[in-house]
């Protein structure tokens, strides 16, 4: 699963630490979303979205093996 989350950090400009600290997990596990070595659950990812304003769909993507 690819995701922007990244990308919508460097937007609001902001630090794996601090995107971390609002949704209620580690910063090793932000790490790991964006190194595509954990995917989030449901609720994880929605948690997510709505810290950026986005939809899901908006910053998760299905790759073709997945």
């Amino acid at each position: 699963m690819k995701n922007t989350i990244k990308i919508e950090r460097a937007v609001k400009n902001i630090t794996q630490e601090d995107l971390a600290k609002k949704i209620g997990v580690s910063r090793q596990t932000i790490n790991a979303m964006e190194a595509g070595k954990y995917v989030p659950s449901t609720v994880l990812a929605l948690k997510i979205a709505k810290y950026f304003d986005k939809k899901v769909e908006n910053i998760f993507e299905l790759e073709d093996g997945d």
